[in-house]
């Protein structure tokens, strides 16, 4: 049988084509794939998080797929502008191994549960051993849920914590016993600043926002991460 040479060609620029259609629909990094705790972090990553406010069974098949141990938390009405109906507590105990301890306990949004997941594994507990040699045991925190305006006063928008939407960190207990925290740490010109301004750039690719001692004096002890619904867009500081 004579198979031209133009025939040859166009079985395989077909496959190629093929080949490249089932990567554009299964790559993590496209828009439209579904997320998945276990796929590296890409450019829609934030967006899709925004979703799962929409799709709580699904937020919770995310964190069991991560083997997360959780409990869903009665929905909380607290009037027009603050409470939640979709939030979780990360259960974690110190004798448990899937995951980092939260001081007090992480009671978030399941979506914000979701975020912090994926940061711990794909960016805090690497910056920790690339700067330590080891890995966090347990973050500490100034909490999530408050029923709130932005800055705590009596006028203006009221924050994404009051929607149990946001976290501030204020330090991080490594594995060897060892503490960082950003009040004492951001500015020390050593691997503990370096490993804070690591994980603050981290959360950059996570959270809607992500605000540090860089962004103003309000925020000179903590961090503050939050998924307001911005459609995907992201500010970092």
């Amino acid at each position: 049988m004579n198979i031209s040479y133009r025939t040859i060609l166009l079985v395989i620029a077909l496959a190629l084509a093929l080949r490249g259609y089932e990567w554009v629909r299964y790559d993590h990094r496209m828009p439209w794939t579904p997320l998945s705790m276990a796929a590296p972090i890409g450019p829609f990553t934030t967006r899709k998080i925004g979703g799962l406010a929409e799709d709580t069974p699904f937020c919770h098949a995310l964190l069991e797929e991560a083997a997360i141990r959780y409990s869903p938390l009665p929905p909380v009405k607290a009037g027009p502008d603050c409470g939640y109906d979709n939030g979780v507590a990360l259960t974690r105990q110190k004798s448990q191994l899937d995951g980092i301890r939260y001081s007090p306990a992480a009671r978030t949004s399941c979506p914000m549960a979701v975020s912090l997941v994926l940061w711990e594994k794909q960016i805090v507990n690497a910056a920790a051993f690339r700067h330590f040699g080891t890995t966090v045991d347990e973050i500490i925190t100034y909490g999530s849920y408050s029923c709130r305006r932005i800055g705590g006063g009596q006028t203006g928008a009221f924050s994404e914590h009051a929607q149990a939407n946001a976290i501030d960190i204020a330090a991080f207990r490594l594995a060897d016993g060892r503490t960082v925290s950003v009040a004492g740490h951001w500015n020390a010109d050593d691997e503990r600043s370096r490993f804070l301004r690591e994980v603050r750039d981290g959360a950059c690719e996570l959270f809607s926002t992500t605000l540090s001692p860089d962004y103003n004096k309000a925020h000179e002890d903590h961090l503050h991460f939050d998924q307001a619904r911005r459609g995907g867009s992201r500010y970092c500081r």
